[in-house]
């Protein structure tokens, strides 16, 4: 543990003087040559089992690099489709209904919502206050004035 404050400062300073200079080295060092057209295996001689790091270095020209990884993924196995995918179906192309089918649909529609009754159309010039539906009950018991309401010793 440091006596005091100015042993750690000066400690930290020091270990990020070196780290910068260590950063700075391998920068100043002379580069590794990189890898040219010349370097590279013929792209009509790679095979899946073929080692592809060497087009991935810096200096490969993009279209190289993208000769090389189309040669890599024209292999059949990644071509397979996962048959988990959930979006491999065609979703364009439906089904048709079958009667059997539309005539459940309907059974269940009136047996569960029950028979379903047209609304009347409102005439165009009735007025608006005509036209909403009547308060329901409870919320006219919430209206009614506090005389009116039996006291049952409950505040609220």
């Amino acid at each position: 543990m440091a006596r005091d404050g100015d042993d750690f400062l000066e400690r930290w300073s020091r270990l990020k003087r070196e780290a910068r200079q260590a950063e700075a080295a391998p920068a100043q060092a002379p580069a590794a040559r990189a890898p040219g057209p010349r370097d590279l295996p013929p792209l009509n001689q790679l095979t899946p089992e073929s080692d592809f790091s060497a087009f991935m270095q810096t200096g490969v020209g993009d279209g190289m690099r993208r000769a090389a990884l189309k040669k890599l993924f024209s292999d059949p196995r990644f071509n397979v489709i996962d048959p988990l995918d959930i979006d491999i179906d065609d979703y364009s192309k439906l089904e048709a209904l079958t009667p059997e089918l539309v005539e459940k649909l309907e059974h269940a529609k009136r047996t569960l919502l029950g028979p379903q009754r047209e609304a009347p159309q409102a005439d165009a010039g009735a007025p608006a206050a005509a036209a909403a539906p009547a308060p329901a009950p409870a919320a006219a018991a919430e209206a009614a004035p506090q005389e009116d309401r039996k006291d049952d010793g409950v505040a609220g």
